[in-house]
């Protein structure tokens, strides 16, 4: 996770005595790691969608763990903060971002950014420098919201994850 001065560039904030689980809408590519590793937790039928106090705060680490753009972080009440992956990774989505994993440290326009996980733009079209928004259609044939064609509501129908 990014040190504490950073921690105001993470999102949202949706805590629970014991975690902090913090959620940046912008850059969120519905990969639904999220949603299919803990659906109790994150369940974007409800609002708020985030429930940090529906599962162990080690449970939800876990699965934060595993958002590949690093749109979900998390803070422990003792300080405990995420470890990077060693060695750093770099995986080409097919249409899409650069997905990283690592001790990173990413030039933004509100200065270096120490982080874990990142979806950086390849294409050269994002506003959110140096993260994939979007722009060049990574979505367009995502209908559901997410990368999985199977995530659906009680309903039946598609779901998508949003901010609130």
């Amino acid at each position: 996770m990014a040190d504490r001065d950073s921690e105001d560039r993470l999102g949202r904030a949706y805590s629970a005595p014991s975690i902090t689980v913090f959620y940046d809408r912008a850059r969120c590519r519905h990969y639904a790691e999220c949603v299919r590793g803990l659906p109790q937790v994150f369940d974007v039928t409800r609002r708020p969608w985030i429930r940090a106090d529906l599962a162990a705060a080690n449970t939800i680490a876990e699965v934060i763990r595993r958002c590949p753009t690093g749109a979900l972080h998390y803070r422990l009440p003792d300080g405990d903060s995420e470890p990077a992956d060693e060695p750093t990774t770099i995986t080409p989505h097919p249409r899409g971002p650069l997905l990283v994993r690592g001790d990173l440290i990413l030039d933004t326009p509100n200065g270096p950014l120490r982080e874990t996980r990142a979806a950086l733009c390849r294409c050269g079209q994002t506003r959110n420098t140096p993260f994939c928004d979007g722009a060049c259609g990574v979505n367009e044939d995502q209908l559901t919201g997410t990368r999985d064609d199977n995530v659906v509501g009680p309903s039946g129908q598609p779901r998508h994850v949003n901010d609130d």
